[in-house]
């Protein structure tokens, strides 16, 4: 149970030890997930230079996360960084932890010379997009998926 009358948090680099919180605050996004998967896919992610933000509070408890991505497109002069997941528990929400992560992705997106941030959310999500055009976002485009083969 997380008391909001006493939020107090700090933002900090997510570690594999989170696995069990950011697999409980996935899940509350809508990605069901375990512990078990994150630290299995942890490494390679964060090689390929993925890291994620967390929201902790000093008891351990994570009260949000972003997960964010770098990637160089031919068509852009810098790098795109993208925000790929933000979630922040639904019991403290619109206290400013959303707010709080994304300029601290925005922070550590430009430091690693992107000139771009977008953030993928689900078309079901539409308070989270109203969110997102109240901190100063604007949808540009769409993306469509396609689910390929599992290579399993």
């Amino acid at each position: 149970m997380i008391d909001s009358a006493a939020l107090s948090y700090t933002i900090r680099l997510a570690t594999e030890s989170d696995a069990s919180e950011l697999a409980r605050l996935l899940t509350v996004l809508g990605h069901p997930t375990t512990a078990i998967s994150i630290t299995a896919h942890w490494e390679q992610w964060v090689a390929e230079g993925n890291v994620a933000l967390v929201a902790a509070r000093t008891n351990g408890i994570l009260v949000g996360v972003a997960t964010l991505h770098r990637m160089s497109v031919l068509h852009r002069r810098h790098p795109v960084g993208r925000i790929t997941a933000l979630v922040v528990d639904t019991l403290i929400r619109g206290q400013g932890v959303g707010r709080a992560l994304v300029a601290a992705a925005e922070e550590v997106l430009l430091h690693t010379g992107c000139g771009l941030v977008e953030i993928t959310s689900n078309v079901r999500l539409v308070d989270a997009h109203a969110f997102y055009e109240h901190i100063g976002y604007e949808q540009t485009s769409i993306r469509l998926i396609k689910t390929l083969a599992s290579a399993d």
